[in-house]
């Protein structure tokens, strides 16, 4: 397993790793309208080369064999801060991996690389949000020290989905 940063050039993959991940962890919850739209807005090649280049959101991918399996995403500012007592929190955007990829310790440590980049950073406090009822992924999270703050909602489509936010203070 090779795990590196993301270049413009990972774009197109990641994309697609972005949806089949997704697709793979939520994607009966959708009607197929829902799931389209939310997967052309944000798994596209265009939006995902944009996080790339841009200044808010940093990606460690991993591959094996050359081919990207799995990925995790921090965003700097979050969109959750409002929610945190923290004076400069970063968001956990995504952490995922292919199902045929998971149990190996890929996402212990793409978590290690989010906390030690979170950490060197100087943030006070990693904020995710966790589908509700993903209860495999609250106890990953729970056992690096995320605890529940606060009930909110995530939209795919026109639905909405019941999440919980996850603080971890640094």
């Amino acid at each position: 397993m090779i795990y590196r940063p993301a270049t413009p050039e990972d774009a197109p993959a990641l994309a697609a790793l972005g949806a089949e991940t997704f697709i793979a962890a939520f994607g009966d919850l959708y009607t197929p309208k829902d799931l389209e739209d939310f997967l052309a807005e944000v798994h596209n090649a265009d939006a995902v080369a944009a996080e790339i280049a841009g200044d808010e959101c940093t990606h460690c991918l991993v591959e094996d064999e050359g081919t990207l399996v799995a990925y995790c995403k921090l965003r700097y500012p979050t969109k959750f801060g409002a929610y945190s007592a923290a004076a400069n929190p970063i968001e956990l955007g995504q952490l995922y991996a292919l199902p045929t990829h998971t149990g190996h310790g890929i996402g212990g440590k793409l978590m290690d690389w989010a906390l030690g980049l979170a950490r060197t950073q100087g943030h006070d406090a990693v904020l995710l949000s966790v589908y509700a009822e993903n209860f495999g992924a609250q106890r990953f999270y729970q056992r690096y020290g995320f605890a529940k703050i606060a009930d909110i909602t995530f939209k795919v489509g026109d639905h909405l989905d019941p999440e919980y936010l996850y603080e971890l203070k640094l």
